[in-house]
C-alpha cells in the first residue's frame, strides 16, 4: 500500500512505523479490525480506514475523540471509525478478548502505571495471527541526547535509571532499552518480529538546515528509513518500534 503524501508516511518521524503498518496491511486478505490505543485525533486511524479497515480507537480525552469524529466525518469515514473514551487499563472492559486483528499502542506505553500489566491488556484483545505495533522511549536515546546537550550528569542518570529518565525535570516518565522492550513484549505472550528506530537522526538536524537546504526533507527521510533496522544506528533513535505477534 503507497503512503499517503500527507499522512504518516510523509515525515520523517513517522514513514518508519507506516511503512511496517503498510507491509501487515497489505499481506492481509481482507479488512482488519483495528484498535488504536491512546490514538487520539488519528493521525494513524483514518489512514487506516481510508484504506478500508474498521478502527476503534480508545483515548482518555474527549476532546481528541470529537475531533476525531468529525475528521472521520469529513472524509466519509463514519462506519468505519469509533472513538471509545479510556485508556489501556479499560481495554479488557471495552473490547472482546481476541477480537482484533491489529493493535496500535503508539508512545503510551511510557505513562502507565504498569506497563506489564498494559501490555497483557494488548496481548489479550489479540486474536492468533494478531498483531502489536508498539512505540517507546528509547533510554540510550535520551543518554546520548544529554551528553550533547551539555548534561553529562543527567546522560549518567539516565544511564542507570530504572525508568531511563535523565532527572527530575525529565517528561518522559519512561524508557526502554532495545533488549528491555523485547524482553517485554515476549513476558506479555507475544513474539517480536521486527524492531526499526524511529527519528534516528531526524531529532539531531536543526529545523533550519532544512528549511534552507533544497531536498533535504526528502533525504532526511530516505536516510531515517535507510537507518531505522541498522545497528548501531537503529539501537540510538529516539523512539524504538515493536512489530509483535500473538502466536
Amino acid at each position: 500500500m503507497a503512503s499517503s503524501p500527507t499522512g504518516p508516511g510523509a515525515t520523517a518521524r513517522t514513514a518508519v512505523v507506516w511503512d511496517v503498518l503498510s507491509a501487515v496491511l497489505a499481506d492481509a486478505a481482507g479488512p482488519l479490525a483495528v484498535v488504536d490505543a491512546g490514538g487520539g485525533t488519528g493521525g494513524f486511524a483514518v489512514p487506516l480506514a481510508e484504506a478500508g479497515h474498521t478502527v476503534t480507537v480508545v483515548d482518555p480525552s474527549p476532546d481528541s475523540l470529537a475531533a476525531l469524529a468529525r475528521r472521520a466525518d469529513e472524509r466519509g469515514l463514519g462506519g468505519r471509525v469509533r472513538g471509545v473514551q479510556g485508556d489501556l487499563d479499560d481495554l479488557a472492559q471495552l473490547l472482546a478478548p481476541g477480537s482484533v486483528d491489529l493493535v496500535l499502542c503508539h508512545s503510551v506505553l511510557q505513562v502507565v502505571d504498569d506497563p506489564a500489566a498494559a501490555l497483557a491488556s494488548l496481548a489479550g484483545v489479540l486474536r492468533p495471527g494478531g498483531r502489536l505495533s508498539l512505540l517507546v522511549g528509547n533510554r540510550d536515546a535520551a543518554v546520548l541526547a544529554r551528553a550533547l546537550a551539555g548534561r553529562p550528569d543527567e546522560a549518567a542518570h539516565a544511564l542507570v535509571d530504572p525508568a531511563g529518565r535523565w532527572g527530575a525535570g525529565d517528561g518522559v516518565a519512561r524508557r526502554w532499552t532495545p533488549a528491555q522492550v523485547e524482553e517485554q513484549v515476549v513476558a506479555a505472550g507475544l513474539r517480536v518480529e521486527q524492531l526499526h528506530g524511529v527519528r534516528v537522526v531526524a531529532d539531531l538536524v536543526p529545523s533550519a538546515v532544512l528549511d534552507v537546504e533544497p531536498g533535504a526533507p526528502a533525504a532526511l527521510l530516505a536516510l531515517e528509513r535507510a537507518l531505522a533496522d541498522r545497528p548501531p544506528f537503529r539501537d540510538l533513535a529516539t523512539q524504538l518500534h515493536v512489530l509483535a505477534v500473538k502466536d
